[in-house]
């Protein structure tokens, strides 16, 4: 076996029983519990090599080591292939998603419940953003002299609302003509293509306007100006509280501030949604205090032609990567499959 393939197999073997135990890992433990058919002196020398290069640490003189972040980064990079190579199935009931007999926001907090029980931890599904979603068609509702409530059937079937305020009073009948304008105009677009094209054509047909895209422009407008971050569901936030030796307190009071902050959590983690099929975000790498002893297991969810938001699992550093990243991986293939499936 090469050098650089021990090294990485005693580093994984510390990972596996750190992870298990919480405790600091010596070479005597790893050839006690793993049978390896190398020395104890052999594997001390080769933890001490991972110690200088950055992935061990010892906290104490006597104990044995610790994963640092980025030896826990190293561990993770390799599961995530081993995920992606296999075809494991997770056993989840068929029936957890079904748009048929649920709204869209039932199911996705039925997600976010899902990933919690599953993982132990504390799971999180982020709503698509209105403004962004390609729409077959719209209808926009008075509620009163500053309210507008906007329905919206995506070009997927779902089926979504928003309130928006408004400082123009516009009566249901302004708001009838712009939804005929809008359907008959731009289905198959999104708001903000709405947005983008009444900014450039106005100022030239200003005087020709009909009454209706006159509407449209206010309610446009006020849209954008009330423009909200995406919704957050969030279960298992108990399973954390269950866990808090393995946090330090003022950062874990500090993180459930974060959590009753639902729009800025969705914020902070809208922005680590990606093109990865699964993303693992691991403690320092956050580069934010308050959750730099938690670890984000996240994935997308949506349709061929676009994500629709993100999903996920937010807990220790001591997550049980290994069942997990199959987890977020599996659960967000079958939300996406069922939002498909509902065209």
């Amino acid at each position: 076996m090469k050098k650089m393939d021990k090294d990485m197999k005693i580093l994984r073997k510390v990972v596996e029983n750190y992870l298990k135990i919480g405790k600091p890992v010596s070479s005597g433990f790893i050839k006690k519990n793993e049978h390896l058919s190398i020395s104890p002196a052999t594997i001390r020398n080769i933890m001490a090599r991972l110690e200088q290069r950055g992935y061990l640490s010892q906290p104490h003189v006597a104990a044995g080591r610790i994963p640092t972040d980025i030896g826990l980064r190293c561990y993770v990079n390799h599961l995530l292939k081993e995920t992606f190579e296999s075809h494991n199935e997770i056993n989840i009931p068929s029936n957890s998603f079904d748009i048929k007999k649920d709204d869209f926001d039932t199911l996705l907090n039925k997600t976010s419940k899902l990933l919690s029980e599953f993982s132990d931890n504390m799971g999180f599904v982020i709503s698509p953003q209105i403004s962004q979603l390609e729409f077959k068609h719209l209808r926009l509702i008075r509620l009163g002299e500053d309210k507008i409530l906007l329905i919206l059937i995506t070009t997927t079937n779902i089926v979504l609302n928003d309130i928006v305020t408004t400082s123009v009073p516009l009566t249901q009948e302004e708001l009838n003509k712009s939804s005929r304008y809008i359907n008959q105009n731009f289905s198959g677009k999104n708001l903000t293509d709405i947005r983008d094209y009444l900014v450039k054509e106005i100022p030239q047909y200003r005087i020709k306007l009909e009454d209706s895209i006159q509407t449209l422009s206010l309610f446009i407008q006020s849209y954008f100006n009330d423009l909200k971050t995406s919704h957050i569901y969030l279960q298992g936030t108990s399973k954390i509280l269950e866990k808090a030796e393995l946090f330090d307190m003022d950062r874990l009071v500090s993180l459930f501030r974060n959590f009753e902050e639902k729009n800025k959590l969705a914020k902070l983690l809208s922005d680590f949604i990606s093109l990865d099929r699964v993303k693992v975000v691991i403690g320092s790498e956050l580069e934010i205090l308050d959750i730099s002893e938690c670890s984000l297991v996240m994935s997308h969810y949506g349709t061929e032609d676009q994500i629709l938001g993100s999903l996920g699992i937010i807990g220790p550093k001591r997550l049980a990567y290994k069942k997990i990243i199959p987890l977020v991986d599996h659960v967000a293939k079958k939300l996406s499959q069922t939002i498909i499936h509902n065209q």
